[in-house]
């Protein structure tokens, strides 16, 4: 099966689409607005309770009822329980907030990779380590944390960064799985209604405005076996197995996709904001005429200069030439159109570039390169759907 586009994996959309819903949303604001000033109150209390009182059972207790008044709800399948031999826990990642909810079920501590140290860190719950370095680093000062006599066990999210959960899971890190031959997977799941539980790129201050906003967030907590490496098995491998232990929990696909794929993938979001996804019939037609011919374009693409031009000779043009920059929905991060082009079944890279190296490549006309472009298209569609056809005559 095709591991799903990161569009698909984040949550990028807040509110709902459906009418109805969004009209519910509007009616509940008032209320969301009171609950948000007095749990933001209540919260302040949880913080402190949670400051003062040491790790213990009745503080997890404690800290556990008072959150379900700010909405925070935590639900524990019990078919699997927690193994306390284990000292590494590894789950998917869905909110900003994961391992400060994991802590009102079991003692555990996650470290800080991204956030400086500091009072924000501390109050945030995040174990503090110094200064955010390199992997090795943090590998060492994790080792050392762990070989002291009473350490709580590490709660770690591979994938680095949140996902929506619904189609699939980030490619997982092998440097959480150096540090210890046995972890216990955990597959996280968050319900929310009226809004999306999580906007990837969203501040985690924002985040918390909406979980306190909104009536109740549920949080689905499911432990599953613990897992040994396997004798010669790399930190990849391993990472890997667990991946698609956690996934296949889900109901989700494992995929390749990194977290410094999703930055990549946010970052041209930003710069390039997808078309309105309403498009006339004709706009529809021109723009499928337009993939055919250039099929590494996305379509967000072709519909926002289809939008300009109102032609689809032009825009093929403009996407040659490189004067509309796009990256190639395969990954490619080129600067422009034809440097992303890179298909084994496509045309020679001089096809693409606007202005060639050699003189001979450069008196290629702009209608001789649409042609091949068209001859690499239909190439591509004999070698497709030929054999199908000389099989139906």
């Amino acid at each position: 099966m095709a591991a799903p586009a990161l569009d698909s994996m984040l949550g990028m959309n807040r509110f709902p689409e459906e009418p109805l819903s969004l009209v519910l949303l509007v009616l509940y604001a008032p209320v969301g607005l009171c609950l948000f000033l007095l749990r933001l109150f209540i919260g302040a209390h949880v913080f402190l309770v949670s400051c003062v009182l040491p790790e213990s059972d009745i503080r997890r207790c404690l800290t556990r009822a008072m959150s379900l008044v700010l909405g925070v709800v935590v639900l524990e399948a019990k078919r699997h329980a927690r193994d306390p031999a284990v000292k590494i826990c590894v789950s998917n990642h869905r909110t900003y907030f994961d391992h400060s909810v994991m802590r009102l079920l079991t003692s555990c501590a996650t470290p800080s990779v991204s956030c400086p140290p500091g009072f924000l860190c501390w109050a945030r719950g995040f174990l503090e380590l110094g200064a955010p370095g390199s992997r090795s680093q943090l590998q060492e000062s994790l080792k050392h944390y762990l070989s002291h006599p009473g350490s709580l066990s590490l709660l770690l999210f591979p994938e680095e960064e949140t996902t929506s959960g619904k189609t699939g899971l980030l490619r997982f890190s092998s440097w959480a799985f150096s540090l210890s031959d046995a972890v216990q997977p955990l597959a996280l799941g968050v319900q929310r209604p009226l809004v999306s539980p999580a906007v990837s790129g969203s501040p985690w201050y924002v985040e918390l405005f909406w979980t306190l906003f909104v009536p109740y967030t549920v949080y689905q907590v499911r432990w599953l076996p613990s897992v040994s490496r396997s004798p010669g098995e790399s930190d990849e491998d391993f990472a890997s197995r667990v991946q698609k232990l956690i996934a296949a929990s889900l109901g989700v696909l494992a995929t390749g996709h990194t977290a410094a794929d999703r930055a990549e993938h946010l970052k041209r979001r930003k710069r390039d904001p997808p078309a309105p996804s309403v498009a006339t019939s004709a706009e529809s037609q021109m723009a499928k005429r337009v993939k055919e011919v250039l099929p590494q374009v996305p379509l967000s693409v072709i519909l926002k200069d289809l939008a300009r031009t109102g032609c689809v000779d032009t825009t093929i043009t403009n996407l040659l030439e490189g004067h509309v920059p796009f990256a190639s929905e395969e990954g490619a991060s080129g600067r422009s159109g034809g440097s992303a082009l890179t298909s084994p079944n496509l045309p020679p890279k001089s096809v693409y570039r606007g202005f060639a190296r050699r003189p001979e490549e450069r008196h290629l006309s702009l209608q001789e390169r649409k042609e091949a472009l068209y001859e690499s298209a239909r190439r591509r569609y004999l070698l497709k759907f030929g054999g199908r056809h000389t099989a139906e005559d």
